[in-house]
């Protein structure tokens, strides 16, 4: 399903009415209706407090309310312009509402009166702001929020929580906790984001009457990631094959302390249904490696005499890709240092096998993203946004992708590599996209939400995953599936798909059975098979 910015739905609002000859009265008596049947859903026959702005979000309210107190409803609107100011549509649905016999007051009643007003009998339905939203929201519409918030009563918003950006999900001063959202023709991407997604409750997409033709636009380069699509992506597995059909994935990965990253990758690669797995491991650790490997084989490489990779691996590693192996991994728990840094550079110029970098493979080329354009084939990126705002923090340059407009840096926050991380997570869409564009790799951001970004601008929001899965070594099973899915011969954006969102379902389908209190990394692997039969079954 696509997902829009705030220009990308006014543009699809523009090509409805103008070119398809939908009048904007049609659409905006449509969205209060479709508001009305989720609330006849959700609720028995309640009061109803609609608290209504200056735009067409508050016409979209006034519709609701008319039609509510149409059918009997105990409906109460609260203004928060005056009524000479509305234009357009807005205005037409006033007079339309007055003349039904809407109660409609001014907003200053309801800050005055919300004690007496608000009952456990009411719900408040939010049609102050829409997503057209530019700037921090302050007085009378400000004060209106922060008593919704306290109001310990259903909220259900129109479009968007008021006050919450709709492309970047920030908070733009202040902005209502709906319980619940109704939005129309396809959600937004401050809907998915974080905080906008806590913002957002329960989130109802609704189908208003837009041309199907302009929701699937391919200028629309951001998607939600569903069960369905995503289904389609598995490879089949033929009767006839035996495990050289199924690809060799090289992961090199671990140094002293830090043994389990690489052997978690391994597993969980071929959990995924790769059908060889070797570990390039430090040749000091070999010992350790092999007392604990099982289906998976091991290739020592020439180490430092401290249990951290040598540059001189590289060779080892570039005729192994060449003689055997398809794909190589490189990141989990190698360590970092000048010898590191010479080797991910060196693999990163020569290799002509596909790669996926995480990890310290990324920290070894901080400020040296550049490298990634002299790259043979090609690469998969999985950092975390501390390990992005590394990657991107050039000398000359604090941050090569601009914050949001409007967004807010934390206070208190010193360390400008704190800064670039604060900028990447307030627009993690946007920093994806420029990155792999600019680079010409596949960029798994990871985090809440996970943002796959591609060389060709697309992106895809990850729908799956959980707060348990916030634990040590649920990266390195990460970097495990991507490879092992890019081994078995699909494309880098399917792999990083498939990885990312089968990696969060295999979260979720633990989590019932763990709690995310106890969730450990391991746990994730041991349910891939559970990921597969979910998609297999119900997909």
């Amino acid at each position: 399903m696509k997902v829009v910015t705030a220009e990308e739905m006014r543009e699809i609002d523009k090509k409805t009415i103008e070119e398809y000859g939908i009048p904007g009265s049609v659409l905006m008596e449509r969205a209060g209706s479709a508001v009305v049947s989720k609330i006849k859903e959700l609720f028995g026959r309640k009061k109803v407090i609609v608290v209504s702005g200056s735009g067409n979000n508050g016409g979209d309210g006034l519709v609701v309310a008319r039609n509510l107190h149409n059918e009997g409803w105990d409906v109460r609107v609260f203004l928060t312009s005056r009524p000479e100011d509305l234009k357009g549509d807005a205005l037409l649905q006033y007079k339309i509402a007055v003349k039904f016999g809407v109660n409609i007051r001014p907003a200053k009643e309801f800050l005055t009166r919300h004690s007496s007003l608000i009952t456990r009998h009411c719900i408040i339905v939010d049609a102050l702001l829409g997503t057209g939203l530019s700037k921090n929201v302050a007085g009378t519409i400000a004060e209106v929020i922060s008593f919704l918030n306290k109001s310990n009563v259903p909220v259900i918003s129109v479009d968007i929580p008021s006050g919450i950006s709709s492309d970047t999900g920030q908070i733009m001063g202040e902005a209502v906790k709906a319980d619940y959202t109704v939005t129309f023709g396809l959600p937004k991407r401050g809907h998915l984001l974080y905080p906008g997604a806590e913002h957002t409750g329960r989130l109802f997409i609704e189908d208003i009457g837009f041309p199907k033709k302009v929701l699937r636009s391919n200028k629309l380069n951001v998607e939600l990631l569903e069960k369905k699509d995503v289904t389609l992506l598995i490879p089949e597995r033929r009767r006839y094959s035996h495990k050289g059909d199924y690809g060799h994935v090289l992961i090199v990965a671990g140094s002293r302390g830090k043994t389990g990253a690489a052997l978690m990758a391994a597993k969980a690669c071929l959990r995924v249904g790769a059908g060889l797995v070797t570990i390039g491991v430090p040749e000091s650790l070999l010992n350790i490696f092999q007392s604990r490997v099982t289906e998976e084989m091991t290739l020592p490489l020439p180490d430092n005499g401290d249990g951290t990779l040598s540059s001189k691996a590289s060779g080892i590693i570039l005729k192994f890709l060449t003689e055997t192996a398809d794909v190589l991994a490189i990141g989990p728990g190698i360590s970092t240092g000048n010898k590191v840094e010479k080797l991910i550079a060196s693999l990163i110029s020569n290799s002509t096998s596909p790669m996926v970098l995480d990890a310290d493979a990324i920290n070894s080329i901080k400020g040296k993203s550049s490298l990634l354009k002299k790259a043979k084939a090609p690469i998969i990126l999985t950092p975390h946004p501390g390990e992005m705002a590394r990657l991107i923090s050039e000398k000359s340059s604090p941050l090569p992708y601009p914050p949001p407009r409007g967004g807010r840096v934390r206070e208190g926050v010193e360390s400008p590599l704190s800064t670039i991380r604060n900028q990447i997570e307030q627009d993690r869409i946007n920093t994806a996209i420029s990155f792999a564009k600019e680079t010409g790799t596949y960029l798994v951001l990871k985090g809440v939400p996970t943002i796959i970004a591609e060389p060709d601008g697309r992106a895809f929001i990850n729908s799956t995953g959980n707060p348990g899965m916030a634990t040590a070594g649920t990266g390195d099973v990460l970097t495990g599936m991507v490879s092992g899915f890019l081994g078995q011969g699909i494309n880098p954006l399917h792999a990083s798909i498939l990885g990312v969102y089968m990696h969060g379902l295999a979260g979720d389908i633990s989590v019932y059975e763990k709690g995310e209190y106890s969730l450990v990394a391991t746990d994730i692997i041991d349910k891939i098979p559970s990921a597969f039969h979910s998609l297999r079954c119900d997909g």
